[in-house]
C-alpha cells in the first residue's frame, strides 16, 4: 500500500530535503545531486524511494518553508523508479544503477526491514563489532526471531551483555535512530551489496557450464584467441563432469545415492577411464556389474543427451558442495564453484 503524506509535521528534515529534490523537478534536482558527496546523494536517495506520495498541500507548504511564497500545482510521487529517473539524469548509468543497487539493499521497505533479510550469520559478524549498546538499539528494532537467532550466534558475554542493555531501553530518540540508520547504511549495507557483488569471470564461467559441449567449445576457441588471459582464468572456474575425479570416496557415493542411476549410466558413457574406475570402486560389487550390463545395453548414445545427464549430475553436485555435504579432495580451502 503507498502512503500518502498528509502534513509536512509528519516528514524528517532528511524527507523534506528528498522531498524538496522531487518537487524542484529533474532540470533543478540534478545540479544540485551533481555536486554532493556519494554518501550524501545516497541518504537522498533512501529517502525519496520511499516517500510514497506527497500531497499538494504538503508540497506547498514545503515551498513556503524553504522558499517563502512559491507554490507547487500537484502531486509528487517518491518511488523507485522515479529517483532512479532523476538519478540517471545526474550520473551515468553504472553510478546510477550502483547507487539505486545500494538502497534498494535485501529485501524490504525501511532499513530494519532491510536487516531482518540479511543473513544472521553475516549481521552477527559486524555487529559484534559494535558497541553493546547499538546492537541493542538494533535488536530491538528487527525482527524477533532474527534478533534470537543472532544473540545465539554471538559470544556468550556479548549476548547478554545486550540482552540487558535492551531491557532498560524505553523510547529510543529519533536522533539517535537516525544515526543508527545512517551508520548501517553507509558503513555495512553498502559494503553488504559489494561484497555480494560476483566476479564476472564466475558468471561467464557459470554461463559456460550451461553450455552444450560443441558450444562450449567453440566459444573457449575464440576466446583464448582474442582474450587467452580472460579464457585461462574462465577454464579454473569452470566445474565439468570430469572434475568430479577430485571427489573423495564419501562424496562420489553420496553422489551416487542423490543421482538418478540411468543418468549416471548415460554420463559415465562419456567418462574418462580414470572417472569411471572412481564411480565403480564407490558401488558395491553388485552396484557396479548391473551399471556396466545397462551402459553395455545402451550401445551407440548421442553425445548430446551424454551432455546432459552429465550437467544434471554437476548441478547435484554443487549443490552438495555449496552445502557442504562434499568436498574435493586437496581442494578445502578452493572455491570451485561461482
Amino acid at each position: 500500500m503507498t502512503i500518502v503524506i498528509q502534513a509536512l509535521a509528519d516528514l524528517s528534515p532528511p524527507e523534506r530535503a528528498a522531498a524538496m529534490l522531487l518537487a524542484l523537478g529533474d532540470q533543478y534536482a540534478t545540479a544540485i545531486l551533481s555536486k554532493l558527496e556519494d554518501f550524501e546523494v545516497r541518504e537522498l536517495s533512501e529517502r525519496m524511494s520511499s516517500l510514497g506520495i506527497l500531497r499538494a498541500e504538503v508540497i506547498e507548504e514545503l515551498y513556503v518553508e524553504f522558499a517563502g511564497k512559491i507554490t507547487s500545482t500537484g502531486e509528487v510521487m517518491g518511488s523507485f523508479s522515479t529517483t532512479e529517473r532523476l538519478l540517471l539524469s545526474a550520473f551515468d548509468k553504472h553510478k546510477a544503477a550502483q547507487i539505486m543497487e545500494e538502497i534498494r539493499g535485501p529485501a524490504g521497505r525501511t532499513m530494519w526491514d532491510k536487516l531482518s533479510n540479511v543473513d544472521e550469520t553475516t549481521l552477527s559478524a559486524y555487529l559484534q563489532n559494535e558497541y553493546p549498546q547499538t546492537v541493542a538499539v538494533i535488536l530491538s528494532m528487527i525482527e524477533t526471531g532474527h534478533s534470537a537467532r543472532i544473540l545465539s550466534i554471538l559470544p556468550q558475554e556479548f549476548s547478554l551483555d545486550v540482552m540487558k542493555r535492551m531491557l532498560k531501553i524505553d523510547i529510543v530518540q529519533r536522533d539517535v535512530l537516525e544515526d543508527v540508520e545512517k551508520t548501517l547504511r553507509t558503513e555495512f549495507m553498502s559494503n553488504l551489496v559489494r561484497s555480494n557483488q560476483r566476479d564476472p569471470h564466475q558468471t561467464v564461467a557459470a554461463i559456460f557450464n550451461a553450455f552444450d559441449r560443441q558450444t562450449e567449445t567453440q566459444y573457449m576457441t575464440l576466446l583464448e584467441e582474442s582474450e587467452p588471459e580472460n579464457a585461462e582464468q574462465i577454464k579454473m572456474l569452470m566445474f565439468t563432469f570430469e572434475d568430479l575425479i577430485k571427489l573423495d570416496g564419501p562424496s562420489i557415493q553420496k553422489t551416487l545415492r542423490v543421482s538418478d542411476k540411468n543418468k549416471v549410466a548415460l554420463a559415465l558413457k562419456g567418462a574418462s577411464a580414470a572417472l569411471k574406475n572412481l564411480f565403480f570402486s564407490n558401488m558395491s560389487e553388485r552396484a557396479g556389474r548391473l551399471m556396466k550390463e545397462d551402459m553395455e545395453a545402451m550401445g551407440m548414445v548421442k553425445i548430446s543427451d551424454v551432455d546432459i545427464a552429465q550437467s544434471d549430475i554437476v548441478s547435484h553436485v554443487k549443490e552438495l558442495l555449496d552445502q557442504g555435504e562434499v568436498t574435493l579432495s586437496g581442494d578445502d580451502d578452493e572455491e570451485m564453484i561461482g
